[in-house]
């Protein structure tokens, strides 16, 4: 299964990194939706305001819905299931190095964007970095519900707009988990209880994506 992992992390990455997608267009788009939440508080807000780690996570929402239609989209051409199901891989190795793949992807946007909102939204600079481990966490959990809620909505013409109807309810307490502790790690509450709602909800979803995979991506 490890092994299985590694290979299609890695098959996913060499592809994403002769491609540029993410470089090119992802990112983009996520500094743009940030600078946007930032013009929207306005100069006098934005360094006051204790919305920058929601605006953060929203905007990492919408990279998230993006990047798992982009690692749905890798799968896509004509043959690659069925080679897949011919080599039989093990399922629980391809969700997994799929999460892998899509986490490493997270983890270098939300890094860029996390300076973003140090410098467009004026978050404090200690706290944002205090918050990195959480962030890194729930941008993991993000990942696995991202992969395993991308098999679920199958690879149809209509997976598109079916996904974020699918992932939504499931993003929401992740994303809730992780704005609570940034603000926190900012000196807005505890930070604790919300670290271990990110850890748990981690484990549930790859515990899931392992046992549920092969069957929802067949479906």
């Amino acid at each position: 299964m490890i092994r299985v992992a590694w290979l299609v992390a890695g098959k996913d990455l060499r592809v994403e990194g002769r491609s540029r997608v993410l470089l090119w267009q992802v990112v983009p788009f996520g500094a743009m939706a940030l600078l946007l939440s930032g013009l929207a508080l306005g100069p006098a807000r934005a360094g006051r305001s204790s919305a920058a780690p929601g605006l953060f996570f929203l905007v990492m929402l919408f990279v998230t819905l993006l990047m798992v239609a982009r690692s749905r989209a890798l799968d896509a051409p004509a043959g690659t299931r069925d080679s897949i199901a011919t080599l039989g891989l093990d399922p629980a190795g391809v969700f997994l190095g799929k999460t892998l793949a899509l986490a490493v992807e997270l983890w270098a946007t939300g890094a860029l964007l996390l300076a973003g909102t140090v410098v467009v939204l004026h978050a404090n600079l200690a706290g944002t970095l205090a918050a990195s481990g959480n962030v890194a966490v729930t941008l993991a959990a993000l990942a696995a519900a991202g992969v395993l809620h991308g098999a679920l909505s199958g690879g149809g013409e209509g997976s598109a707009t079916l996904l974020p109807l699918l992932s939504l309810p499931a993003f929401a307490p992740l994303l809730i988990a992780g704005e609570r502790a940034y603000s926190a790690a900012l000196g807005r509450g505890g930070l604790w209880e919300w670290w271990t709602i990110s850890l748990v909800a981690l484990v549930a979803y790859l515990g899931l994506g392992i046992l549920l995979y092969g069957v929802l991506d067949e479906s």
